[in-house]
Formats: C-alpha cells, structure tokens, sequence
C-alpha cells in the first residue's frame, strides 16, 4: 500500500507540468515512440490533425489519435513512454481524445488492440465481433490488414440515439 501511495505522489508531482497539444509538427517524435512500442506507422495519416501528444518538459511522453470515417472513428496509437506508465498519461489522453470526437460529432470510436483489452474495458469500451464493426471501419488499413485477425475489436459509444 506504501508503494502505491509513494508512486502516485511521484506520478502527481512528475505530471504537473504535462501539457497536451495537437500533434501536427510531432510526426518524427511520434514515429519513433510508435516504433519502439512495435505499433504500427507505415499506414499514419499524413496530416496528425487528429492526433494528440503528451509533453513533460517539452518531451515526448504520449501520442493518441483518431482516424474518422463517416460518423465512426478509429481509436489509433495510443501510447505512453515506459517511464510515464501508470501516471495518468494515458487516460489524460483518451479523455481528450473522447472530448475531441464529440466535438466532431463522432457517434462512436472502435479500436483493435492485442495487449490492453482490460484497460480499455475500463475507459468504457466492449468487446464486439469484427462483423459489428461499420464498413467504413472495416475498409481502414489498420483494420483490413495492419492489425491481424487475432486483434481483439472493441467500441465505445459516445452519442446515444434515441428512439
């Protein structure tokens, strides 16, 4: 229990001045992380205008973005540097990546992930069948053929329609 409570009192203190900020002029920064954390960059868009990143003194420490498609978006490269784990960075980043496709009037984000299905369980997102996914999702890169088959698929719903 001591141990937690010391890492959240560094965590608090490591984070006061984190910042998040558009991506756009981060591409070789993001690349890198990505590339360290063995996600995929071969498919990134050319613009990051729907990307965002986490700075900690000026560096580096997370990206999140975006892709949309139609009223669906497609949550990609989420990714923390390993010494800002388990601070915060990454549920800083979704908030603000839900905030961002509400504003864009987004109905719902999927995203496919091999490694944090119960993470992302616990920021809202349901394990679904890849046959539930919109089209337009389908039709990405990432999901048609970045990401492989085994990749678990997951959605989040944002706006609720009513009857």
């Amino acid at each position: 229990m001591l141990k937690a409570a010391a890492h959240l009192v560094r965590a608090v203190a490591n984070l006061r001045n984190m910042q998040i900020e558009n991506a756009d002029n981060y591409r070789k920064g993001i690349l890198e992380l990505l590339e360290a954390e063995n996600l995929p960059v071969a498919d990134l868009p050319l613009t990051l205008e729907n990307f965002l990143i986490a700075l900690q003194n000026e560096e580096l420490i997370g990206v999140v973005g975006v892709e949309i498609y139609g009223d669906y978006g497609l949550l990609r490269s989420l990714s923390v540097r390993s010494d800002f784990r388990n601070m915060g960075v990454a549920a800083n980043l979704l908030q603000r990546i839900d905030a961002l496709s509400r504003l864009k009037k987004l109905k719902e984000l999927y995203l496919l992930t091999e490694t944090a299905p119960g993470y992302f369980d616990r920021k809202g997102y349901k394990k679904i069948a890849r046959a539930d996914v919109p089209t337009e999702i389908q039709q990405s890169s990432e999901f048609s053929h970045i990401c492989p088959q085994s990749a678990i698929v997951m959605k989040k719903v944002l706006i609720t329609t009513k009857n």
